[in-house]
């Protein structure tokens, strides 16, 4: 791996790194592989939630922009600022919205499209994407919410035993922030960004390492999302899938791309057998 950050967030095992070691409920690794819970951690279990998404399984990944969060008032608002700093009228938030699913720089180069500016432009893209995050990280969480049902569904999946694990294309220093704004982290064994691996969703890489590092076979494993990414790298990776309609999808019904189930709330999950 290179040098990025991959969050770790399970109580139970520290991080090495070369000059420390912690055991923080949010902990990461710099410069090298992950440390999760050992695989032993993770056992079969009859977890008692009546879903048929969730027999037979031991870990559930989750996507983050659009599954648990609406993140677009304020990915939307920090893009807009970032037109205006390049002479560019701001797009609004229902624009943006079907721009959000692949990661921060397609997102930029999907702002600029917007404009009729080509994108092969490479010093221009780079420029727009730093002024965007730089936006976005002085203010990436007061106006985005927690979805409902989002909440009951985690805290019932930790109460039940389920390993959870968060696997987002949003780059990786933003997920603490997002994470311990809603209070969330605890709920967390590993968490993955979109520049925590040499590729990103829909390639199933992210969703094979979580469940390597966490001693779970691919089939005892569910992936929730918001978008056919999502979809297309949970079934590449053997994962069983599970949709949420009402994400960022650019515009196409979620039912289009074939998950396993879909659910209208995440709190549908953890109805007690």
């Amino acid at each position: 791996m290179s040098e990025k950050t991959v969050m770790q967030t399970s109580d139970e095992a520290s991080v090495q790194t070369a000059s420390h070691s912690t055991s923080t409920p949010c902990d990461t690794a710099r410069g090298g592989d992950a440390i999760g819970p050992r695989p032993e951690q993770v056992q079969s279990l009859d977890h008692g939630l009546a879903h048929p998404a969730l027999r037979g399984i031991k870990m559930v990944a989750f996507d983050l922009d659009g599954t648990l969060i609406d993140s677009v008032p304020d990915l939307a608002n920090a893009i807009d600022r970032m037109l205006v700093d390049e002479g560019l009228s701001a797009l609004g938030e229902d624009r943006v919205r079907d721009f959000v699913g692949n990661g921060a720089r397609v997102l930029v180069e999907r702002a600029l499209e917007a404009h009729g500016l080509a994108t092969d432009d490479l010093t221009r893209v780079e420029r727009a994407h730093q002024c965007f995050l730089a936006h976005y990280a002085a203010d990436p969480s007061s106006r985005t919410r927690l979805y409902p049902g989002a909440r009951d569904c985690l805290e019932g999946l930790h109460q039940a035993g389920v390993v959870v694990v968060l696997i987002t294309n949003k780059p990786e220093t933003f997920i603490e922030p997002l994470l311990s704004h809603f209070s969330l982290a605890e709920h967390f064994a590993l968490a993955l960004g979109g520049d925590s691996l040499p590729t990103r969703k829909p390639d199933p890489a992210p969703l094979l390492f979580a469940a390597e590092r966490l001693g779970v076979a691919p089939r005892e494993a569910l992936m929730v999302g918001d978008s056919r990414h999502d979809i297309a790298a949970g079934r590449a990776a053997g994962f069983r899938t599970l949709a949420v309609p009402y994400g960022y999808n650019h515009g196409e019904p979620i039912a289009r791309s074939h998950p396993d189930h879909i659910v209208e709330s995440l709190a549908e999950l953890v109805v007690a057998d």
